[in-house]
């Protein structure tokens, strides 16, 4: 790999420990990819930050990293922790596990993150632009920005994100050539899309669809009229989840999807298939629910306006939790719509998703309207699912 004379340098440890290391990891990286030389990021988005992924050798592996003066270049923002910072009491959050993710939040900061905890970055300041060179980590973020902002970056894991923002570079393969954006299938959807929850479960379906076949390549979609944001967000956690893709085009919607070739090969998504993955995530029956969560990938501060106006007089009768980031947080308290949720007794769960957070054996069966959230429930946490409309999660949590 040809690199520059910074980059050398900072191999050569001429720049510190932590550099060297963090050098070290993306030298290796390219290496193993095939990559000609490093690029410069603009941005960067940090994956591993809740304590119950990390564990204590994660945590020592950051300290090391900070100790040895790791800080970082560019602009670099985290993952969901396993907390809402400020209010984990309120969430039933241990104190043991509270101090030791505290220990992980303060690591970070040590070494300049900015630390924003959230799945979403785009929507909480670290946007980047049409074009721009990116390393981030949690996966249906990856997939936005490749797709629908139309960014480049390949899905990092925590300690090649980390080594990103502390050298500002990263190996030049993957998602940031142009040959590896191309289409290598048409999806046509014959389905109507009208909640957040279609549009997972029409990611559902293409991953699947895809991985059936043997297929992990960039989809060509067509017959999607419409998307707005909080919908694509829902759709890009789907398909990374169920298919492990980094990027989609959609015709009409996506900025590059006008640039590439449809290619031959097509595959059909019919109402039924959509219909079909719905049903496969609707396991719990409404007497079983007894945890209810919206924001999964984080909510918009639209949604939030959206489940203000629904709580609005009302109270609910499950655990409910509304996962954010802290940023929208903060626009929702200005609005006042925090106070008009909290009145009902539903809970902003800031800074932590029910992915991350651990609440293994504390509930039963969940209420959401995102198919990623679906996945992890059952995989991660065993809970039965409910896969419902979002006004009818709203609906569920207030036992209506």
């Amino acid at each position: 790999m040809l690199l520059t004379n910074e980059e050398q340098s900072m191999l050569d440890g001429e720049q510190g420990k932590a550099v060297r290391k963090a050098m070290q990891i993306l030298a290796t990286l390219g290496k193993i990819y095939g990559a000609g030389r490093m690029l410069p990021v603009r941005s960067v988005q940090i994956a591993g930050v809740s304590y119950d992924n990390l564990g204590d050798a994660g945590l020592e592996w950051l300290a090391e990293m900070a100790d040895g003066g790791g800080r970082a270049r560019v602009m670099a923002t985290l993952n969901p922790a396993g907390m809402d910072i400020e209010n984990w009491q309120r969430l039933g959050i241990s104190p043991e596990f509270a101090e030791r993710q505290q220990r992980v939040i303060d690591v970070f900061a040590r070494m300049n993150v900015i630390t924003t905890c959230t799945c979403t970055p785009y929507l909480a300041g670290n946007e980047p632009a049409l074009g721009d060179t990116i390393a981030w980590a949690e996966s249906s973020a990856v997939c936005y920005a490749n797709s629908v902002i139309g960014a480049r970056t390949n899905r990092e894991g925590g300690p090649s994100a980390l080594a990103a923002a502390i050298t500002g570079r990263t190996p030049e393969y993957g998602m940031h050539l142009d040959e590896n954006r191309q289409p290598g299938v048409t999806v046509e959807a014959h389905a109507k899309l009208p909640d957040t929850a279609d549009f997972g479960a029409l990611g559902k379906v293409i991953g699947e669809r895809l991985e059936v076949l043997g297929r992990k390549t960039i989809p060509y979609i067509t017959g999607v009229d419409t998307a707005s944001m909080e919908q694509l967000k829902s759709f890009c956690a789907s398909i990374a989840t169920y298919g492990g893709l980094a990027m989609f085009h959609m015709h009409g919607i996506t900025p590059e999807a006008a640039n590439v070739t449809p290619p031959g090969e097509r595959i059909s998504i019919a109402q039924d298939d959509v219909m079909k993955a719905r049903q496969s995530l609707l396991d719990a029956s409404s007497d079983e629910v007894d945890f209810v969560s919206l924001g999964c990938p984080h909510l918009s501060l639209h949604e939030v306006a959206r489940v203000a106006e629904l709580l609005r007089g009302k109270q609910v009768t499950k655990e409910f939790w509304l996962t954010t980031s802290r940023v929208v947080k903060a626009a929702a308290d200005q609005l006042g719509y925090t106070e008009a949720i909290e009145a009902s007794g539903a809970k902003f769960a800031v800074d932590t998703c029910c992915v991350v957070a651990p609440i293994r054996g504390r509930f039963t069966a969940m209420a959401t309207d995102s198919a990623k959230a679906c996945y992890y429930a059952y995989s991660k946490n065993k809970f039965k699912t409910r896969l419902l409309d979002f006004e009818q999660v709203v609906r569920e949590a207030i036992g209506d």
